[in-house]
């Protein structure tokens, strides 16, 4: 079994917290919390574990083989590094860093040390992400058009990163995976500040790819909905992923193909309406698939798919995101 020690249990944590501590692959020796209170919400829950404010204690533990970094956004560089350094493999929550020349030096060092640096991009671990993959890369769809999606709620409002930097990072990394990793032609941003001054709490992303692909997102924790959901629009069929539906993909046997022209006449078009197929998609926790991932990236060597390469692409988006129009 591996030993791991998880830092920060804020927000997010307890969900890696729970499936780690469900795990028969690893075992969670320390915990590290700055603030009294989830320190006690850890030793009240999981009694075994041990609790502490003091990060070196991790750093400096030889039992310790891999840490989880569960922390506000600003601290991922400085602990991933300082992790990487003492020998110890890295999963960090989403983003890795927050810029590229961080996610670069952190692949570095990982290379260096011969150690596991992920990012938790926990949605390409989640069934109905993966299916869709398998549906681009299988042609069903056609050629893909244009994909936009939604990640909206109201709240919760934070001050450490917008709602860009928030929620973005999922809808970017999905969509760089079901392109099969593309750079950017362009990024161009559009977003508002409501709440707080300089923390934008909408904003609009357009992504332009090679082919002719465009994508935008939409993210936001100023609306009335809780949407998570991404559209793609391909040239046989079209295809919504909706995380908060029942059914998660929804396939649109719907499209318009243009007819060739006679006679010197305008061209004429097909309008194409038929089936919706809702395919039955096995329900796993996407978090815990990551999990596991990770043991096996540490374990067997499985090549990383969140890695720093991965995660690079994601953080070079949202820094030129921060450059464009309206950033």
């Amino acid at each position: 079994m591996l030993t791991l020690a998880q830092i920060g249990v804020g927000y997010w944590g307890p969900n890696l917290l729970r499936n780690l501590s469900a795990s028969k692959r690893c075992d969670v020796k320390t915990v590290v919390d700055l603030a009294a209170d989830r320190q006690e919400y850890v030793r009240r829950l999981y009694p075994r574990i041990r609790t502490t404010d003091n990060i070196d204690r991790v750093f400096e533990d030889p039992d310790v083989s891999a840490v989880i970094i569960a922390t506000p956004v600003a601290s991922h560089f400085d602990l991933a590094t300082k992790a990487l350094r003492a020998g110890k493999h890295i999963l960090v929550e989403k983003p890795l860093a927050t810029r590229v020349n961080e996610v670069e030096e952190i692949a570095a060092l990982a290379e260096k040390n011969r150690l596991v640096a992920m990012v938790g991009h926990t949605f390409l671990f989640s069934p109905p992400v993966r299916y869709v993959k398998k549906l681009i890369d299988s042609g069903a769809l056609g050629n893909v058009r244009y994909i936009y999606s939604q990640r909206l709620n109201l709240g919760r409002i934070r001050s450490d990163v917008d709602a860009l930097w928030n929620f973005a990072p999922h809808d970017i990394s999905i969509i760089q995976y079901w392109l099969d990793e593309p750079t950017p032609i362009s990024v161009a941003r559009h977003g508002a500040a409501y709440i707080q001054d300089s923390v934008a709490d909408v904003v609009f992303l357009n992504i332009t790819y090679p082919n002719n692909v465009m994508a935008n997102i939409h993210v936001s924790w100023l609306d009335p909905r809780r949407v998570r959901s991404i559209t793609v629009i391909g040239t046989r069929q079209m295809l919504v992923y909706d995380d908060a539906a029942d059914s998660k993909v929804a396939i649109y046997d719907k499209g318009i193909d243009r007819k060739a022209a006679s006679n010197g006449s305008d061209p004429a078009y097909d309008y194409r309406s038929g089936d919706v197929v809702l395919p039955k998609i096995d329900s796993q926790e996407p978090l815990r698939v990551e999990l596991d991932h990770f043991f096996d990236c540490i374990e067997n060597g499985t090549p990383c798919l969140t890695g720093p390469d991965h995660a690079k692409k994601v953080v070079q988006i949202l820094a030129s995101a921060q450059q464009a129009p309206g950033a």
